[in-house]
């Protein structure tokens, strides 16, 4: 058996800008059972050298929801199968310092694949009261608003309206086509930043024993984002999906719109956990006989996260669920 790969997501943003704490805010929503280890990049912010010749390239404190956090005093690739041989986590988050260039973590990351990581986003967290002052000041912050899957908006209820629009106006003169999505005090949801792979969702399955409240939970992003629940049971149509015709589906769905499309399709192969995130998309097989069992009727149960999905609701009906349902909940404006 094929071991599966440990997805590693990146969180960028400039000194203050707020990622320690979304980053907190999205632990406390994983269940205990799943393993995470937090990974705080400060190499380059760390003067004292002694720290740099430790045998270990960690340094490990259990945080909350049995998380591992690890602060990187050497090599990141080192650090990274050292966590993977002492711990085996089912996700690694890396915290970059404010200084980082998040392209050469993201290429060191993709370099490893052969050993078993995948690199599943890169988030970058934007303070809405500072960035105007940061981002005309250092060629980091630019960067970092760049090359990026999703730029969060953090602590824009600190600012007015209008601040706001000045502050989306410069990301989007930085980087036009990535989602921006609001982050409030309640943080992020790990819906829409984390991808949904088999160890999360199965112990997520356990502890709610519902598989409608994992792909469907309006709650989940406080209304932050357009959300498209797409049902079609065998019942109500027998023609199975091919991996081609989903994949011809997902290519046609615009990656500055259409944020992530989770959930489970029947395929010839059979039934898979579809996760399409900014533009890439992976399929696991459903090997879970509880899994198998419940969803025995299901030939599509996806979410759909995005803006302006109001646009793509009869595309996305057509192209994966013909006889089916597609239920809209719109974004709350504010």
């Amino acid at each position: 058996m094929t071991e599966k790969p440990i997805p590693v997501t990146v969180f960028t943003g400039f000194l203050g800008s707020g990622k320690t704490t979304t980053i907190l805010s999205l632990i406390r929503q994983l269940p205990e059972d799943y393993k995470t280890c937090l990974l705080k990049n400060e190499f380059g912010d760390i003067a004292v050298d002694s720290q740099l010749a430790k045998e270990s390239s960690i340094g490990v404190q259990e945080m909350m929801n049995g998380c591992l956090c690890c602060v990187l005093v050497g090599q990141m690739k080192r650090a990274l199968q050292e966590l993977k041989e002492k711990y085996n986590p089912d996700r690694i988050i890396v915290e970059t310092s404010g200084s980082a260039f998040p392209a050469p973590i993201a290429w060191q990351i993709r370099e490893m694949a052969s050993e078993g990581f995948v690199l599943d986003s890169i988030i970058t967290v934007v303070d809405c009261v500072n960035f105007r002052g940061y981002e005309d000041n250092s060629y980091t912050a630019k960067l970092q608003a760049q090359y990026t899957d999703v730029i969060l908006l953090n602590k824009h209820e600190l600012v007015s309206e209008r601040e706001l629009d000045d502050v989306i106006d410069h990301v989007n003169e930085l980087n036009t086509d990535t989602p921006k999505v609001k982050c409030g005090v309640n943080g992020i949801s790990p819906d829409l930043v984390f991808g949904l792979d088999t160890s999360l969702f199965q112990l997520s399955h356990k502890s709610t024993g519902a598989m409608v409240s994992l792909v469907f939970n309006p709650e989940h992003q406080a209304n932050e984002v357009d959300l498209l629940q797409v049902i079609e049971t065998t019942e109500e149509n027998e023609t199975i999906l091919t991996l081609a015709d989903l994949e011809a589906f997902l290519a046609t769905m615009p990656k500055e719109d259409i944020y992530r499309i989770k959930g489970f399709v029947r395929l010839d192969s059979g039934l898979a956990i579809l996760n399409h995130a900014f533009g890439r998309f992976t399929l696991t097989p459903v090997t879970h006989i509880d899994i198998q069992e419940e969803a025995n009727t299901v030939q599509v149960k996806v979410t759909v996260m995005g803006q302006d999905l109001r646009m793509y609701q009869e595309k996305i009906k057509q192209g994966l669920a013909k006889r089916g349902t597609v239920k809209l909940t719109l974004a709350h404006r504010h």
